[in-house]
């Protein structure tokens, strides 16, 4: 099993060191336009290899090293600049998406593009629209979505609830941004609703509590950037778990960046929901029980990305 990583700064070292102690792929390849700190990282995450009990090559390499993998993860992309807008920013990573793109599907036609560069719903909607004429079927490439949101809900909500959040059920789907939504209808432990749950152990669900957990997950990225400059530990492990579930296709249920024909009166956008991915990618798209709060929440969350969409188009970047 051969994974690529394009893109070798925290988020794509992360998801490598990640992997390696996962045992997901028995080699890894990592691609940078920074060949040193490529090469770097690629050697700073051997040396772990032995601590692992799995047998892992991890190297550098170029574009033409992806040939055979199973799975290429796109951590590559510009930061914001001081004073730019989101459009702006998004011109500039388009630009970027639609060099890549190319040279990565012409080394490894066959592999399911896993996109983890923010503002990861359109960068994902971008990455397949540039990869459709080159052959590369929409199933093949899945955004890193709200995977890393969803683990923050069940995490911060576990911790509340005095349980494993292993056994919390809950989901944040939508944009991977300040319009997610939890969703708060959909979510038990174990097979218990989450209010059953609470009451029986004399848990109080108070607004309070809900706007604080809301709080902890909507606001996560922003207090870590805050902290320490930006998040990787998290989402590196997401990425290890989407790439496990496609290497082995386990038919995992996750909450990734799919494509919506349409939600609401919005059209032709990618967000996440949760959907079962395998070896060949996307499988399915599973239906959304929300209730009617959260219906419209969802709805509007589809209007933002297609606003940004459109605004992109508008000026010329896709």
């Amino acid at each position: 099993m051969k994974v690529g990583i394009v893109g070798s700064g925290n988020v794509g070292a992360g998801a490598a060191n990640a992997m390696v102690l996962r045992g997901v792929a028995r080699e890894i390849v990592m691609v940078d336009i920074n060949t040193k700190r490529a090469q770097a990282e690629a050697e700073d995450i051997l040396h772990a290899v032995p601590f692992s009990s799995h047998a892992v090559v991890v190297r550098q390499g170029e574009y033409s090293d992806l040939d055979g993998c199973q799975v290429v993860v796109i951590t590559a992309g510009v930061a914001q600049r001081p004073g730019e807008t989101r459009l702006q920013l998004l011109e500039r990573n388009a630009v970027i998406f639609r060099g890549m793109i190319p040279q990565i599907v012409a080394s490894a036609p066959e592999a399911i593009l896993v996109i983890a560069t923010n503002p990861v719903d359109i960068m994902t909607h971008l990455a397949a629209y540039y990869a459709a004429p080159l052959g590369v079927p929409r199933r093949h490439v899945i955004g890193s979505g709200t995977t890393l949101d969803t683990a923050r809900f069940r995490s911060i909500l576990g911790r509340a609830m005095d349980v494993d959040p292993e056994h919390v059920h809950g989901y944040v789907v939508g944009e991977h941004g300040d319009t997610e939504v939890l969703a708060w209808s959909m979510t038990t432990v174990g097979t218990v609703p989450l209010e059953d749950y609470a009451q029986a152990r004399g848990i109080e669900l108070s607004d309070e509590l809900l706007e604080e957990i809301d709080d902890g997950v909507r606001r996560a990225a922003y207090r870590i950037i805050e902290g320490k400059g930006s998040t990787y530990y998290g989402i590196g492990a997401a990425l290890a778990r989407i790439v496990q579930a496609i290497v082995r296709d386990q038919r995992s249920l996750l909450t990734v960046s799919v494509p919506v024909e349409s939600i609401g009166d919005v059209r032709d956008i990618t967000f996440a929901l949760p959907a079962i991915i395998g070896g060949d990618g996307i499988i399915a798209v599973l239906p959304k029980p929300l209730n009617p709060k959260e219906q419209r929440l969802l709805e509007a969350s589809a209007r933002t990305l297609r606003q940004a969409l459109d605004e992109l188009t508008a000026a010329g970047g896709m």
